[in-house]
């Protein structure tokens, strides 16, 4: 992973909640959610919560008395998130998932919605998010698909890539979707010492009002940005408007909709 890829500063994580929530998170975050809730748990942590997406899905789908703790590496998007709604018993802290600073066995569900992609050693994130939960607890988790199955992200990556031909700029494929061979990640997951491994391709589809609001997700919602500002200092806006024209091309103007998948995961302690 490079560098780039773990920034998530500056202006990136409000545009990413309102572009990003919507088009490609919101719905895997209900999806989630409804899968945690029906275990019935009393205390939950999530890992890489970002913007706090999942955890106000999570809000809305557990009973009150469900203690939420919503963790992330990157502060900013934890003080974004804490900013946007303040959710009753649910706490935001910063940590990192790969040496979380919980006892061990103190929950009953560890959820992370397409973070474990960033996770430099994901088998040590695998193993903590294990040692944190109680017996027979569960661990679920989402990645994204191939890019080939992600058609908003695949128009976008192909339409600036083209703008960089000696050095693409190519975040989206390598890391968000960079990471989706199942039995892989299964095996993984058993190594850390999980048991009754499962998962489900799940596929959705992504809606935005415009082909411009597509392109304002990935290219300045992302560390996209930083790869564009990298190569062309002083165009971000110039090569959004590039890849909204290109995803105009393929998915028509006013309201655009697209194929997306993911693949969902449930492990039990």
């Amino acid at each position: 992973m490079k560098a780039t890829d773990k920034l998530f500063a500056g202006s990136i994580p409000a545009l990413y909640d309102h572009y990003l929530g919507p088009l490609i998170f919101e719905p895997y975050a209900a999806n989630l959610a409804e899968r945690v809730a029906r275990l019935e748990p009393g205390r939950v942590i999530e890992t890489a919560a970002g913007t706090g997406i999942v955890t106000r899905a999570l809000r809305r789908a557990l009973p009150d008395a469900v203690e939420i703790v919503a963790t992330d590496l990157n502060q900013p998007m934890l003080d974004y998130a804490a900013s946007v709604e303040t959710l009753g018993n649910a706490t935001w802290r910063q940590a990192d998932a790969q040496a979380l600073p919980f006892p061990d066995a103190s929950f009953d569900a560890v959820v992370c919605q397409f973070g474990v992609m960033f996770f430099p050693d994901k088998r040590a994130g695998y193993a903590q998010a294990r040692r944190v939960l109680k017996p027979g607890g569960r661990f679920l988790f989402n990645v994204w698909d191939r890019i080939e199955e992600n058609l908003f992200a695949q128009a976008v990556t192909n339409a600036v890539a083209a703008l960089f031909p000696a050095d693409p700029p190519v975040f989206l494929a390598r890391t968000p979707h960079g990471h989706f061979d199942a039995p892989a990640i299964a095996a993984e997951l058993r190594a850390a010492g999980f048991r009754e491994v499962r998962f489900e391709t799940v596929a959705k589809t992504s809606r935005a009002a415009s082909a411009r609001d597509v392109a304002l997700a990935y290219c300045q919602g992302t560390p996209l940005r930083n790869e564009i500002e990298q190569r062309a200092p002083g165009r971000l806006d110039e090569l959004t408007e590039i890849a909204a024209a290109a995803v105009a091309d393929r998915f028509g103007s006013g309201l655009v909709e697209a194929k997306m998948q993911a693949i969902v995961f449930e492990a039990r302690r």
